[in-house]
């Protein structure tokens, strides 16, 4: 895997809940109010960045009923986590050549 630039992933929002995501273990899911309070999003603003991760096949979205409700689980997929690494790498390269000058 090499360092690469991803715009879907760099948006401060985005780049939050793939942090979380990628940090969660074994690859599990966050509920909805997970992520919502961890990005500091409202409902409709979390609903559009996490459909801009699902479009882009970083994200898989799964709805379970409870009851009367509906939880929304998200986790990072594997092509995700490969791209979230990547641009983490790419970040980091940018560091340590503003470092090292």
């Amino acid at each position: 895997m090499s360092a690469a630039f991803n715009e879907t992933i760099h948006q401060s929002t985005r780049l939050k809940l793939m942090a979380a995501l990628d940090a969660e273990p074994g690859g599990g899911a966050l509920d909805f109010a997970r992520l919502k309070a961890i990005s500091e999003a409202t409902d409709g603003n979390l609903g559009a960045h996490l459909n801009t991760l699902d479009s882009a096949g970083f994200v898989v979205i799964a709805k379970e009923p409870i009851g009367k409700r509906t939880r929304t689980l998200v986790a990072i997929s594997s092509a995700g986590r490969a791209a979230f690494r990547a641009h983490i790498a790419y970040l980091q390269e940018m560091v340590d050549a503003v470092s090292n000058r």
